[in-house]
């Protein structure tokens, strides 16, 4: 079976997206972070940046992330359980 891991990340797409929005994001909630939240804060930023062809091609990359992963990186980082 072929590793799809990237970087100790479950995939490429997931590492960049942590890299690119999340990393160094203050984290502003009262609770942990959700897997839903994660993503909808991510299409948020991507769909103010992108439209048309890139922003579809920028939704579909999206769809490849692990938001659970991301989202107990950010509460591992906050010393918070999901």
């Amino acid at each position: 079976m072929k590793n799809e891991t990237y970087n100790g990340w479950t995939n490429y797409a997931t590492w960049r997206v942590n890299l690119e929005i999340f990393a160094g994001l203050p984290y502003d909630s009262d609770g942990a972070a959700t897997p839903e939240e994660c993503q909808a804060y991510a299409e948020d930023v991507v769909s103010d940046g992108a439209e048309g062809l890139a922003l579809d091609y920028a939704l579909a990359f999206l769809g490849e992330v692990n938001w659970g992963e991301i989202a107990e990186s950010i509460n591992e980082q906050l010393n918070l359980n999901a």
